[in-house]
């Protein structure tokens, strides 16, 4: 019986090429993206899993307030982790990172570097902690002792190989010399380590041995013993404050409790972030790697899930369409004996041909458009073919699909009465009408949402790139690493700015862009108690980074290297006066200090206030910040003239390589560097604007199925208006007005929905625009003149039909 049905299948799809088509096309382009957004998402949700009990490992996160600045940090001080090991008995294990940025790196009796982008001192715990094997070396020796290093497999490979790797010694910046000892495989690209290639021993780092609890510069993971409750573990974990920070700094704060701290307004709280939560619902200061957020995969499981819906809805409307043509046929098989439950899975099994097709065409689609997808979307998805969970899931979820895209149509012909459609009535009398308009309004409403989100998404985009950031990021060179010049670093400055295309340069640590901060608690004169601390960014700069960058000044001066007094002193942002409780004028010649440990304290006096600028995401208000005239070779900012700017990069390398030969040269233009903070929303907007085209694609289809089901159902009503005298063009307008309504009701649901959702996502950012009234004119525009054009076609098509030929079709 079963291939019975088959056979009937495929001739009833062979009869009707356009229509089977229609069906495939919509359910394969369906099928395709919702696929690319699974695959998406199933990678968003597998990162740090495959690390050894890794639902036991968390990361302990700080939330501090004090002088006046609230830091959510995923760090914490360097002996939390041994405290912790000691204090508590749930604890197996800990593992420490002191993330170290980038490095440039040579064999030692080499004289051309390489850069590691990303290098990080870690305990030597970190094998057994993670569960991560070497593919040569010793796991109990590797980190073991001082000046040593592990490296990842490509990186062994960039410098000797892999088997040649051990008890090479390596220079790090020129300066200290490490003894390779192991080999890591690469990292997987679905974990917080991913970009991590060089791993230098916790063991030989002075710093890490301190009993600073003021300081949080520390990734801490611990690993709780098997049975022990995260919940359980929260609890004890408050009282670190009481048990270790607050006899540290009462070195500092003699008197200090718990009571007067918090009385203050000051809070010190650690947190447990599961290891597995941190990419997606991880969003602190300085994560060692990129994160995502569980909100963009919410929005991409909407649209993937809606994508196949209105692919679903679309077979519907098609398929009711085409039952008119099949209404004979169904009074014809019921009066030869054929009941309703036959004829249902006959038209399930048309639906379930229809659905393996369509995902043939949509895997073929899937591997095609895949390498697109990931340049979209910044991924390195690849397709899952050796999976039988996978392939089970697919063909599982396919037969799903189509049977619940062929339900509606199946019971829907069935139902059909043989005296009726024998007798020519079925065009009139099959209803269901309401079902379809309802299915096209809710295509047309989730496609109206997606397009307002779109826009939403792209305006906010453009309000970032174009607004005042209180500095000049376009034509601004970063020429990194500077600091390989050595004691050439100054005359490399000044033979740049000698160049014709160069305006200015400047030499900093720090420039506001993605990078590490220092953040420092300060304290007026006269008013060294905590309750009096104010917390600020410290930047040392020299006196020409102001003019470089074309910040501006709104009290005070600049620095000047012919005042030997600047050396102390301090430019501070207007985000610094309310702490200060001043005003602009009023707090030049204030002295502030950090020395409270020390007999001699160095005070900083204001010499000027700079206009507020923005150094941090647009999501952050800006913090207060400090800029001090120290001299500092991490970076040149080099300010080019308009012009030539590849002549201007070709001298700069010029004077590089004749004061730094054998030292890689790298730079960046500001502008590319500060985007890159909106990387995640670019990636967002532009997923947005390729699903939200799908999803017009698709209600079009849906659309463009009713509107022949509409012309066929009104084919005597059409030729009788033509013999009375009305027009093609009123013909038309009046199939069109007829789809025109549901349209707008399309509209007038989703719009109230497209702001609500887009004003909850625009949240995120402490500075946002206020969506303009043209986006929802725009999208109503844009739905409305699509719709047209779908439905015209159909229309205009059945309004030119001689009328004769109407009158005689039934």
């Amino acid at each position: 019986m079963f291939k019975n049905y088959l056979k009937i299948a495929w001739r009833s799809l062979k009869k009707q090429p356009f229509f089977t088509f229609l069906n495939t096309f919509g359910l394969a382009v369906g099928m395709a993206g919702g696929l690319l957004i699974s695959l998406y998402i199933h990678d968003e949700l597998s990162f740090d899993k495959m690390f050894a009990d890794a639902d036991r490992i968390y990361r302990i996160d700080t939330d501090i307030k004090f002088g006046g600045a609230e830091i959510k940090a995923s760090e914490t001080a360097a002996p939390m982790a041994g405290a912790m090991q000691t204090d508590f008995p749930q604890v197996e294990n800990t593992v420490r990172f002191r993330d170290r940025g980038s490095m440039l790196i040579r064999k030692s009796d080499a004289e051309t570097n390489t850069k590691e982008l990303h290098v990080t001192f870690v305990d030597s715990t970190f094998f057994d902690f993670f569960g991560i094997d070497l593919l040569v070396g010793d796991i109990k020796t590797a980190l073991a002792q001082p000046n040593t290093l592990v490296m990842t497999k490509t990186a062994a490979e960039k410098h000797f190989g892999v088997q040649n790797a051990l008890g090479q010694n390596m220079r790090l910046n020129n300066t200290d010399t490490y003894t390779v000892t192991g080999v890591i495989d690469d990292l997987p690209e679905n974990s917080f380590l991913r970009d991590h290639s060089i791993f230098m021993a916790m063991a030989g780092y002075a710093d890490s041995q301190n009993n600073h609890w003021g300081n949080t510069n520390y990734y801490t993971f611990v690993k709780l013993i098997p049975g022990a409750s995260e919940t359980d573990f929260q609890k004890p974990l408050q009282g670190m404050l009481e048990r270790y920070m607050l006899p540290w700094a009462q070195e500092y704060f003699p008197g200090m409790t718990a009571e007067s701290f918090a009385a203050s307004g000051n809070y010190l709280r650690y947190h447990t972030m599961p290891l597995t939560d941190i990419h997606l619902y991880s969003n602190r200061q300085s994560e060692m790697s990129a994160n995502s957020s569980i909100q963009n995969v919410y929005i991409l499981s909407f649209i993937g899930l809606f994508l196949i819906v209105l692919a679903s809805v679309n077979f519907m409307n098609l398929s009711t369409a085409y039952s008119l043509k099949r209404a004979k046929e169904v009074g014809v098989r019921k009066t030869l004996g054929s009941n309703k439950r036959e004829l249902v899975r006959q038209f399930l099994t048309e639906s379930g041909v229809i659905s393996f097709i369509s995902l043939l065409l949509a895997l073929i689609v899937t591997v095609v458009a895949l390498p697109f997808f990931n340049e979209l979307s910044g991924k390195s998805v690849s397709f899952p073919y050796a999976s039988p969970f996978f392939w089970l899931i697919l063909i599982g979820a396919t037969l799903l699909l189509g049977l619940f895209s062929g339900s509606y149509p199946a019971f829907f012909m069935s139902r059909f009465m043989p005296v009726t459609v024998l007798k020519g009535g079925g065009q009139s009398k099959t209803g269901g009408g309401k079902i379809r308009n309802s299915l096209v309004v809710f295509q047309f409403a989730i496609s109206v949402f997606l397009i307002v989100s779109t826009l939403v998404v792209f305006q906010q985009l453009k309000f970032i790139q174009g607004k005042d950031l209180g500095f000049t990021k376009s034509q601004v060179v970063l020429v990194d690493d500077t600091y390989a010049l050595g004691s050439q670093v100054g005359a490399f400055k000044n033979e740049v700015t000698q160049l014709g295309q160069v305006e200015s340069a400047t030499l900093s640590d720090y420039f506001p862009i993605p990078s590490a901060r220092s953040n420092s608690s300060y304290f007026k004169e006269g008013a060294l108690e905590q309750e009096n601390a104010i917390q600020m960014q410290t930047w040392e700069v020299d006196d020409d980074y102001i003019t470089t960058l074309n910040m501006q000044m709104v009290a005070g001066r600049n620095f000047d290297e012919q005042f030997g007094t600047d050396s102390t002193a301090v430019i501070i942002n207007e985000a610094m006066l309310p702490v200060l409780g001043v005003e602009a004028e009023e707090a030049l010649g204030t002295r502030i200090t950090e020395d409270l440990d020390l007999e001699e304290k160095v005070f900083y006096t204001i010499i000027g206030v700079v206009k507020d600028f923005h150094y941090e995401s647009l999501r952050e208000n800006i913090g207060a910040l400090g800029l001090f005239m120290q001299k500092s070779s991490g970076n040149l900012a080099v300010k080019l003239k308009a012009g030539d700017f590849p002549t201007a990069l070709s001298g700069i390398k010029g004077i590089w390589n004749e004061l730094a030969p054998g030292q890689p040269f790298s730079y960046r233009f500001m502008d590319e560097a500060f985007n890159s903070t909106y990387e995640a929303e670019q990636k967002l907007g532009r997923i947005f604007m390729v699903f939200t085209a799908l999803s017009i694609l698709i209600a079009c289809l849906g659309l463009f199925g009713l509107a022949a089901f509409n012309a066929q159902k009104r084919t005597k009503e059409i030729g009788i208006r033509k013999v009375l005298g009305a027009s093609v063009g009123q013909i038309t307008f009046r199939l069109t007005t007829d789809f025109l309504k549901m349209v707008g009701l399309a509209i007038c649901i989703s719009l109230p929905l497209g702001w609500f959702a887009m004003n909850k996502w625009l949240e995120d950012f402490s500075y946002r625009i206020d969506i303009p009234w043209w986006v929802f004119v725009l999208a109503a525009v844009l739905a409305i003149g699509i719709a047209i054009l779908t439905v015209s076609y159909q229309s205009i098509k059945a309004a030119v039909v001689n009328p004769v030929k109407s009158l005689r079709t039934e």
